[in-house]
């Protein structure tokens, strides 16, 4: 187990190193921010000053071996639109995200999970073919246009919740319902196949046979050993949600780190664009690492065995 964690922690420092260095050189090859940080009218003379005084004007290796040195010092950098540090920016946007993400997660797992459950259980049904409905659509529609259909029908034309903006609950369901759409319909689609595999399998025939209830058989037996595919698609998904969360929250203007990523984006901010995807690689990465250790935890049979899980 010790040997196992040793291995996937330096296996993330070298990840992070690398993508540092990939997202340090393509934000500076998308072009110069000193264009949209000047007057219009400004001359060549002040834009050269603005890039001496930001760093612009060194060597990349240079420029990286001073990013590199701060974030060792646990400085992500300075944000060249609003002068302000990068950790404090994404320290003011967090709880705006964690709160569309938890609750988008709720949605994950409060109608995901059991309707892939109750579908898997009552295939050819109704039940079931709502459920791959649901599933086929979620997976097919992408986010924004699920947001602005939600916006148009239940914003616009219903007005029943706002369109945009933070406050009370009402403006976290709308861009919540549209975050957790895909997700909620993998995860459908995801489980009902385990279970039909599970539910197939001899030893749950051979406890229908003693006699066991279809309720016991589904929760206590099936639901178990469907849950292993399930904990490897949630991980994966996680970087999935993390992306789509931009192009919710720029949607719904929710003030999170989505949305500041995209600030950073348009605006050619680059330590807030490095800072961002390095929290992000890093929250995946730990979120990768506990899917491995619940293997462990949800299916006895399987042990974690020198870095690897078998």
């Amino acid at each position: 187990m010790l040997s196992f964690v040793l291995v996937r922690f330096l296996q993330s420092l070298l990840a992070l190193l690398f993508l540092s260095i990939l997202v340090f050189i393509l934000g500076r090859v998308t072009g110069d921010p000193t264009y949209l940080l000047v007057a219009a009218d400004a001359t060549e003379e002040q834009r050269l000053q603005v890039r001496e005084a930001l760093g612009l004007d060194q060597p990349l290796y240079v420029q990286y071996g001073v990013y590199a040195g701060g974030l060792l010092r646990g400085d992500m950098g300075t944000s060249v639109r609003s002068k302000e540090k990068v950790s404090k920016l994404i320290a003011d946007r967090v709880p705006a995200s964690a709160a569309l993400g938890a609750a988008a997660m709720i949605l994950v797992l409060g109608v995901g999970v059991p309707l892939g459950v109750i579908a898997a259980a009552r295939r050819g049904t109704y039940v079931d073919t709502f459920a791959r409905t649901i599933a086929l659509f979620g997976q097919s529609m992408p986010a924004f246009l699920v947001g602005i259909v939600l916006i148009e029908v239940f914003a616009v034309n219903l007005s029943l919740l706002p369109t945009s903006g933070t406050g009370g609950i009402d403006h976290l369901i709308l861009p919540a319902v549209t975050l957790s759409q895909f997700v909620l319909a993998g995860v459908v689609r995801l489980l009902r196949a385990s279970m039909l595999e599970v539910l197939d399998a001899d030893y749950v025939n051979v406890a229908r046979a003693k006699g066991l209830s279809e309720i016991q058989l589904i929760w206590r037996h099936a639901f178990r050993n469907a849950l292993i595919p399930l904990v490897t698609f949630a991980g994966l998904q996680l970087s999935i949600l993390l992306t789509m969360a931009i192009v919710v929250e720029v949607i719904f203007a929710w003030p999170g780190v989505g949305r500041l990523t995209y600030e950073a984006i348009v605006f050619r901010d680059y330590p807030v664009l490095q800072g961002v995807v390095l929290l992000t690689a890093a929250v995946v990465m730990v979120m990768s690492f506990f899917v491995d250790v619940a293997y462990g935890i949800i299916d006895p049979r399987i042990r974690i065995v020198g870095g690897a899980a078998n």
